[in-house]
């Protein structure tokens, strides 16, 4: 008791100071406080400002914008299922040509026949199996070099069957990731681009993954290369938003699709968290020239916020 007494007596000068300092700068530490609130609040504002613009902008969206501002035609990869078919699709409904890049070519005639008769576009298809490295890019751009080619969705990706360690993961399944997720895309961003370039148009839309901006442990492949898209389409919009050409990168979190099935029961069915791929397509496409990252979904994107994951200059 007496080494507390000591203490008190010791520390009550130090005490009776700082007391004395706070009541000093009350007013001007309640002006900071004012400042801070004012601050946080204008930046709500200016959010629900940005939303409601967005939102609008969507609902506004030109039947004849995309035409008009990048061209006629659209190459799709992965083209036969998933994102990439509701893209081709949402895309021949603005009255865009199509043409299909997939492996199956029996699924390709099918999906070109049922886009052309049901949105009375033009559309072809090229059949190329991306896991085979460089020996496919040649014909593909030998099948492109006359075709203005105004927006390319790069799609076509890989993903395990279910969440492994690294270790675990079979080494084809590893070269599988690299060949179609990162050295496709890739490829086909430097057959199109020059033609872009030389017209000072063009729309690219690199489909990633919300794993390229949330840590996803099980999924560090994959992830990587989703990344690796993420940051290339970020650097490509610095190097040629200048000269006429939009890039966007798609960062959904769980789509209904094939691809995402077989991980879990829960992917069978559709809810507000793992939306149709038409659902998201329909979104996204609304938000080409508008913003250079969307999630294509409003779920997508809380979910994306809530993980405390960079968000910039999105349409999330």
């Amino acid at each position: 008791m007496e080494l507390v007494a000591v203490m008190k007596r010791a520390l009550s000068p130090l005490y009776e100071e700082i007391l004395q300092a706070y009541r000093n700068h009350l007013e001007l530490l309640a002006v900071v406080g004012a400042l801070y609130t004012a601050q946080k609040g204008l930046n709500v504002l200016c959010g629900c400002y940005r939303a409601i613009k967005f939102h609008i902008s969507i609902r506004m969206f030109s039947k004849t914008f995309l035409a008009r501002q990048y061209g006629g035609w659209a190459v799709v990869t992965g083209a036969t299922d998933g994102i990439g078919k509701a893209y081709a699709e949402e895309l021949a409904s603005f009255g865009i040509n199509i043409i299909l890049i997939s492996r199956n070519r029996d699924k390709l005639q099918t999906v070109s026949e049922s886009i052309a008769t049901t949105y009375g576009v033009k559309t072809s298809f090229i059949d190329a199996d991306f896991n085979k490295g460089r020996e496919v890019f040649p014909a593909i751009k030998e099948a492109l070099k006359d075709v203005d080619v105004g927006i390319l969705v790069n799609n076509a990706g890989v993903c395990y069957e279910y969440p492994q360690y690294v270790t675990d993961v079979p080494e084809d399944k590893i070269w599988e990731i690299i060949n179609v997720n990162i050295a496709a895309t890739t490829m086909m961003l430097h057959i199109v681009l020059p033609g872009m370039v030389q017209r000072k148009k063009g729309a690219i839309i690199n489909v990633a993954s919300a794993s390229a901006r949330i840590i996803c442990p099980q999924l560090a492949i994959y992830g990587a290369s989703k990344t690796y898209l993420d940051n290339l389409t970020e650097a490509l919009y610095h190097e040629y938003s200048s000269k006429g050409i939009f890039i966007q990168s798609l960062t959904p979190v769980f789509v209904a699709t094939n691809m995402i099935r077989p991980m879990c029961t829960f992917f069978k069915r559709t809810s507000i968290l793992v939306p149709l791929a038409k659902d998201t397509a329909y979104k996204a496409v609304r938000t080409i020239g508008l913003c250079r990252r969307t999630t294509g979904s409003y779920s997508h994107s809380l979910q994306v916020r809530r993980s405390g994951s960079k968000v910039n200059n999105s349409g999330d």
